[in-house]
C-alpha cells in the first residue's frame, strides 16, 4: 500500500488510477481465459469419448461384417476390413 502512495505522490492521480484499472483488467482477463480454458478441456473430453465410441462401432460392424459373411460362405473382403482400420492392407497371402 506504502508503493501505491508513493507513485500517487510522485506522478499523480491519473498514472495511479491507470495502475489499478490495468490490475483490474488483468485480473477479469485471467477469469475469462480460465473459464474458457475450463470449458474447452470439458469438450476435449467429450470428443475424446465420441471418437473412441466410433471407433468402437465400427469394430463391431467389421465384426458382424465378418460373422454374416462367414454365416452365408461368402468371401471377406479384406482391403475394405484392412481400409476401415485406416491401414493399406500388408498381408502376402
Amino acid at each position: 500500500m506504502e508503493l501505491f502512495f508513493d507513485i500517487l505522490v510522485k506522478f499523480g492521480l491519473p498514472v495511479a488510477a491507470s495502475i489499478v484499472m490495468g490490475f483490474f483488467i488483468f485480473l477479469i482477463i485471467k477469469y475469462i481465459l480460465e473459464s474458457v480454458v475450463g470449458q474447452v478441456s470439458g469438450m476435449h473430453g467429450i470428443i475424446m469419448s465420441l471418437e473412441n465410441r466410433v471407433k468402437n462401432m465400427n469394430n463391431d460392424m467389421i465384426k458382424l461384417d465378418i460373422q454374416i459373411s462367414d454365416a452365408l460362405n461368402l468371401r471377406q473382403d479384406e482391403e475394405r476390413i484392412s481400409r476401415a482400420d485406416g491401414k493399406e492392407d500388408t498381408r502376402r497371402d
